[in-house]
Order: structure tokens, then sequence, then C-alpha cells
């Protein structure tokens, strides 16, 4: 007897279309978008129908959005060349930073991002 976990896979391969691309929703956009209603498109790409109920918090007032998008505030810091092989990186806000992280430099095109805040390290060779 399958597993039901597997007969519902095969199930909704069944029942589902087949899809050729991935959904717009999954698809990442840099920068504030629009909906074709006109209403602000979230970082995390959260719009709603014209007949949502979700909507209600919005009447009598504007849906407002950060345009300043971490993801793009990261991409346009400049790479910081380091003369170690070795950096830590805190975040740099003392209290208000991350939890110290040891990266790792070694090769020489190699670029270290720290996977806290997003900033990158690159080995200054001589």
């Amino acid at each position: 007897m399958a597993a039901p976990g597997a007969t519902f896979r095969r199930l909704l391969l069944l029942l589902l279309p087949p899809r050729t691309a991935l959904p717009a929703a999954s698809r990442r956009h840099y920068g504030l978008r629009a909906a074709a209603t006109g209403e602000a498109v979230t970082h995390t790409g959260q719009v709603y129908e014209e007949k949502d109920y979700r909507k209600v918090r919005f009447v009598g007032r504007q849906k407002e959005v950060n345009k300043n998008f971490a993801i793009d505030l990261i991409a346009e810091q400049p790479v910081s060349e380091v003369e170690s092989r070795v950096i830590s990186c805190d975040g740099g806000g003392g209290a208000l930073g991350h939890p110290k992280v040891y990266i790792n430099l070694d090769k020489e095109t190699k670029t270290g991002t720290c996977g806290y805040c997003g900033l990158q390290f690159k080995q200054k060779h001589h």
C-alpha cells in the first residue's frame, strides 16, 4: 500500500495543470512596484485582489510601503577590501549590530558575504 503523502502528491499532479514557468509571485523584482490596480506591492509581493476582505484595513487611508527595501540598500554597498585572510563582522552597530561571525577569504577571486547583514568583503592582494 502506498504512503498517504505519496498518494496525495500523485493525485495532486493529476488535478493540477502542468506549469512551464515560475509563477509571477515567486520571481524577485528589485525596487518599488505597483500592481495592475495601482496598489503598491511590498517587498514580499503582498498585493490584494479588488474584492479581497483584507483590504478593509486600508479603507480611508493609503497603504504605506517603504521604498527602501533592505536587499536593494545592501546591493548598493561597495565591497570592502581587507588585508587579512579572515575577517570578522558584527554589523558595526555595537548593541544594534548582530552576533560576531568570522568569514574566510581564502581564494583570490572570492568575495565573502556576511550571513546576517549581507556586507561583502574581499581580500586585497599585493
